[in-house]
Formats: C-alpha cells, structure tokens, sequence
C-alpha cells in the first residue's frame, strides 16, 4: 500500500503556520482513502448514532470542515 496522491489542497495553500502539519486527506494505491487528523475517539466514541460501530482496530478522527470542502473536487465519482 502506498500513497498515490493528495486529495484537495495541501496544509499550506489552507493557510497552515509551518505548511507542514494540518489536516489531510490521500488516496492510496489499493482505491481507499488515508486520513491525518485529530484524534477524537474517546470524546465521540458514545456519540456515535446505534446503526454505527468502530472496531478495535478504528480510530474517530476529525478534519476540517475546509480540508474536506477543498478535497471535494478531487474525491472520484466511482
């Protein structure tokens, strides 16, 4: 598995102090997505709806509301 590219815009053209560290989103060489975000498991954990579960094994992490707004356009159909 690899990164293949980033989804969206990069944490220096959201504004990012360092344009290094934020938020973001890549699509990896198997089809799915990776994501850097703040780690909220244990604050969100109970607030997830009864039709949603985490396994063990997931993590709840939180973006930006801008860092997904960016990536929409690139984010394929299919």
């Amino acid at each position: 598995m690899k990164i293949v590219r980033r989804v969206g815009a990069s944490p220096r053209e959201r504004g990012s102090a360092t344009g290094q560290t934020c938020p973001d989103i890549f699509e990896l060489s198997d089809g799915n997505f990776a994501v850097i975000g703040t780690e909220a498991t244990a604050v969100l954990d109970g607030e997830l709806p009864p039709d949603a579960a985490r396994a063990d094994d997931e993590r709840i992490v939180v973006i930006s509301r801008e860092t997904l707004l960016r990536a929409k356009a690139d984010i394929p159909e299919a």
